[in-house]
């Protein structure tokens, strides 16, 4: 086996969704002759259906749909699993490349674009998302070097040693890991995690923010799961 290949995470569950049908044999007849397992869903209820019998590891997704189209699709799946997300797309405009990254794309592709080039970019969002090589039971979210589990609220890190936080830090965590990448104002963070009648402290989201970073970060001081964009709110950065 060469080096490259050693690299690379192990077989991957991956569904194409592509009204295009040619396009998507093509896609599914390259990946599977690399040894991963591909579904095909020519729109947004197939994906669904597919989604409901087993989740994906990677889902590669055409932006241009019938019905649903691949932006909202895409914030559907980033809202409930943890796959890796694909965006496919006819146009390439900054526009659809920042909406796609914003809803919680991994990567953005063109079309026409080589099969090599597609697959060594799913190797790469696998190997982001699966760094031990085993993808994440579903409702299961990664944030940082932290698994989080969105149906008991558990934070766990290292050996499943659980990170105690408080239910409005929790709220916080689940905010950032949802939406890598996008910039939240002070305000937003409220309104989405409001502060608790059974908190006693200080309210103001810089100072939850502080307390947050001491019992997450390595370095409180210098934060890298939750950094701040001055003049403009907080972030979780896009790994």
């Amino acid at each position: 086996m060469q080096a490259a290949d050693a690299e690379k995470p192990g077989m991957a569950d991956i569904i194409v969704v592509d009204d295009e049908a040619d396009v998507a044999f093509m896609i599914a007849d390259f990946l599977n002759g690399k040894g991963h397992a591909v579904r095909m869903a020519a729109d947004g209820s197939a994906l669904r259906r597919e989604m409901d019998t087993a989740a994906a590891d990677l889902v590669v997704l055409d932006l241009n749909l019938p019905g649903e189209d691949g932006l909202s699709l895409a914030r559907w799946l980033r809202e409930h699993f943890d796959a890796g997300i694909m965006m496919l797309t006819g146009v390439d405009t900054p526009f659809d490349r920042v909406a796609g990254l914003e809803v919680g794309a991994d990567d953005y592709l063109a079309k026409p674009f080589a099969p090599e080039e597609l697959e060594a970019r799913s190797v790469a969002i696998l190997r982001r998302r699966r760094p031990n090589g085993k993808p994440l039971p579903a409702g299961h979210r990664r944030f940082g070097p932290y698994v989080l589990d969105e149906a008991t609220g558990r934070l766990t890190g290292e050996g499943d040693r659980v990170i105690q936080l408080s239910a409005m830090e929790l709220e916080l965590v689940l905010v950032f890991a949802r939406n890598p990448g996008r910039v939240f104002a002070r305000e937003e963070l409220l309104d989405l995690a409001p502060p608790r009648l059974d908190d006693p402290f200080d309210r103001s989201i810089d100072s939850r923010i502080t307390r947050l970073r001491r019992r997450i970060e390595r370095d409180p001081a210098k934060p890298e799961l939750i950094k701040t964009v001055r003049g403009a709110g907080y972030l979780y950065p896009r790994s």
